[in-house]
């Protein structure tokens, strides 16, 4: 992968959400409200399909490369009078952080948004930004999807499928919301979504489909109903037999938790499997419910992805504030799927600072050493970094080992332990 031959340069943003290099400072990265100058190596070309951002209320820090040190902009460097607001990127699919937008927040700023903040720069003519790429499957890629020829497959499906509510759900996350996995679907390829649950038991504070009146807002409607067992058979069994590689999944963004409604998938997956044996059922879950989880893989479930943000049970409770189960009981619902001979993912909610600090890489290794999981998925954590520090009240002077420095030290850890981004296929046939 290539990276810049020189430091990219700081980049800024006026009121109107224009951007624009600032040269006299180079581009700084926060981990923990510290500011850092990033290596050459945490660098690389935006991906394609990234969105750069102006974060309003937030003022541009740079490094200074003669004095080694951050430097606060205060003002726009060009006009001297104008003010001015610190820029980031929001990285498409399979890419991971290593830095977060360098800033400081000025009183009364609004909270950012449920996206992520990568710090981003220019050099060479193009913009740069501290990430690596942590999954080299291009199913979400932005050069895998025309746009017409996915408007026109999407309207030929719900037409044929116009009596299933299920399928018009989907039809509305693809229009609407560009969802790639329901693009995917109505593309027949690859990984298709099956959201059934409007209910959940956790509180996430980042819960991209139901946010609280007065807090930040959800980036897209979650289902209002739950499917029959018929109608996500039907979904799941055309994408199964059609698509290559095929995985279908429980437990999407646009819904609650899935876990809530084990009756209904219970019921789903021995439909779909009369039909087929074809291809991965998966489930994205908080995995609150062992005695449920162990029904679904008895009834043919091939794995589950673990949503957590922390295996520290103060951080976890504190993020997803969950009701009715501890973390314990997803470390046994892990056990349950293991116990089976099924696969487990870890969906690790990445944030530079708290995911590679030092007593949470710790608490990391006793995870993986206790419980085996499989695979871990390195998710940027979709948050404003202030206020997420600010609920955990993690400690400021934390030490931390650096994104990269961690992900190697677990390769190096665990040899046999898989990283990635996307639910990969385990069950090809």
């Amino acid at each position: 992968m290539l990276h810049p031959t020189s430091h990219p340069v700081l980049l800024t943003a006026d009121t109107q959400g224009n951007i624009t290099e600032f040269g006299e400072l180079e581009v700084a990265g926060m981990s923990n409200g510290i500011f850092y100058r990033p290596e050459l190596e945490d660098f690389i070309a935006l991906p394609e399909g990234s969105e750069l951002f102006a974060l309003p209320g937030r003022l541009p820090v740079g490094w200074d490369p003669v004095n080694n040190e951050p430097v606060l902009l205060d003002q726009d460097p060009y006009t001297k009078e104008q003010p001015v607001q610190a820029a980031a990127a929001f990285m498409s699919p399979a890419h991971t952080s290593i830095f977060n937008s360098a800033y400081q927040t000025a009183p009364k700023a609004p909270r950012l948004p449920l996206f992520a903040y990568t710090a981003a720069g220019w050099h060479d003519g193009k913009f740069w930004v501290t990430a690596f790429r942590s999954d080299p499957d291009k199913r979400q890629d932005r050069d895998q999807y025309n746009q017409s020829t996915v408007e026109k497959r999407t309207r030929k499906k719900l037409k044929a499928y116009r009596d299933n509510r299920l399928i018009q759900h989907i039809g509305k996350c693809c229009l609407t919301y560009g969802c790639p996995a329901a693009r995917n679907f109505f593309l027949d390829r690859w990984e298709a979504p099956l959201p059934s649950s409007p209910d959940c038991n956790a509180r996430c504070v980042g819960c991209i489909s139901l946010q609280p009146s007065g807090s930040c807002s959800a980036t897209q409607d979650r289902i209002t109903f739950v499917p029959t067992p018929a109608e996500i058979s039907e979904i799941a069994t055309t994408h199964l037999l059609k698509a290559e590689n095929p995985i279908v999944s429980f437990g999407q963004g646009c819904e609650g938790e899935p876990l809530l409604q084990s009756d209904v998938l219970e019921a789903a997956i021995k439909l779909i499997r009369t039909k087929t044996s074809k291809g991965t059922i998966n489930l994205n879950s908080n995995c609150s419910l062992p005695d449920s989880i162990a029904r679904l893989a008895e009834a043919g479930l091939d794995s589950i992805r673990v949503s957590l943000n922390s295996v520290q049970d103060e951080y976890y409770n504190l993020y997803h504030r969950p009701k009715g189960y501890t973390f314990s009981d997803v470390k046994r619902s892990i056990k349950v799927m293991k116990d089976r001979g099924r696969f487990v993912s870890l969906n690790y909610f990445v944030l530079p600072g708290v995911t590679d600090s030092e007593q949470e890489f710790e608490e990391l290794c006793r995870l993986i050493e206790s419980h085996s999981p499989d695979f871990i998925q390195l998710r940027n954590l979709n948050i404003d970094p202030e206020w997420y520090l600010n609920i955990l009240q993690f400690p400021k002077k934390s030490p931390s080992l650096g994104i990269r420095h961690w992900l190697q030290s677990l390769k190096n850890e665990y040899p046999s332990l898989k990283f990635g981004y996307f639910n990969p296929q385990v069950n090809p046939n």
